[in-house]
């Protein structure tokens, strides 16, 4: 096995066991409870500590056939998914990038994106401080690539913050602000060309996506059904941290780094 294919495999491994813990994080935040500290794993049926043999990522729901060991409940199929979706996305931005300031920031904002997504989808809510602490991270590392990175990340929050901001205020509180703060802190990272590409691919995905509910009967036309929006737009997101240069190249547009050869490999 080639060094490219061990860093593909270790990446997978790490995007598990990272959707794995935002996954506690998105969770406990919105009921409410801490996820820091000595505060432990339990089974939610039962309340018994889980072990590390159950807190294996994605093999621990498959060997326990998605059960608790303890009493037996189900465990929600959510746990293997969110981690799987984890392992492909980390697995798929080092087999794009390599060892490069572009996989950092790419898993700082795709794991950033499907951390606020997992909160949207529990509870149609996104904590402003999770959106905020990855434009305060986005920002952190483009002071490594000198004045025009921080520049365009800078113009990447205010693209990101301001089109959503635009939107919140003609629809007189239809959308919440922390929207408009997560695709901010987004902008850091991405850069303002990247951000555009990302919004278009996002809200291309959710068109599809609420076409598909609307076919299966899960929402209604008129029916005031909500539909959570950012994982539609963590979707566009990874699909511009892994194509959105080729994409950018294609249309004839520069895009600055750390998504160019200009920063130095790791």
């Amino acid at each position: 096995m080639n060094d490219a294919a061990v860093h593909v495999v270790f990446a997978a491994l790490l995007g598990a066991a990272l959707g794995s813990f935002l996954n506690v994080v998105a969770h406990r935040s919105v009921k409410g409870r801490p996820w820091w500290g000595k505060e432990r794993s339990v089974c939610e049926s039962c309340g018994k500590k889980l072990t590390f043999r159950e807190l294996i990522p994605i093999a621990s729901w498959f060997l326990q056939k998605g059960r608790c060991r303890a009493c037996g409940a189900r465990v929600s199929p959510r746990y293997v998914a969110v981690e799987l979706i984890g392992a492909a996305t980390a697995g798929l931005l080092a087999w794009r990038w390599g060892l490069s300031w572009g996989y950092v920031f790419s898993m700082v904002g795709a794991f950033g994106l499907f951390l606020n997504a997992l909160t949207d989808y529990e509870s149609q809510d996104v904590f402003d401080i999770f959106a905020l602490s990855m434009g305060i991270v986005g920002l952190a590392l483009r002071f490594f690539g000198g004045r025009d990175a921080l520049v365009d990340g800078l113009l990447g929050a205010a693209v990101g913050w301001g089109s959503f901001a635009v939107v919140i205020l003609l629809s007189r509180g239809g959308m919440g602000w922390g929207d408009a703060c997560l695709m901010g802190g987004t902008g850091t990272v991405l850069g303002w060309k990247m951000t555009l590409l990302a919004l278009y691919l996002g809200i291309m995905a959710g068109g599809l996506g609420v076409a598909w509910l609307l076919l299966c009967g899960k929402v209604k036309w008129g029916r005031g059904d909500a539909v959570p929006l950012v994982p539609y737009l963590a979707v566009g997101g990874v699909l511009t941290l892994l194509w959105g240069p080729s994409i950018l190249r294609f249309v004839g547009l520069h895009f600055l780094r750390p998504f160019d050869a200009g920063w130095p490999f790791l």
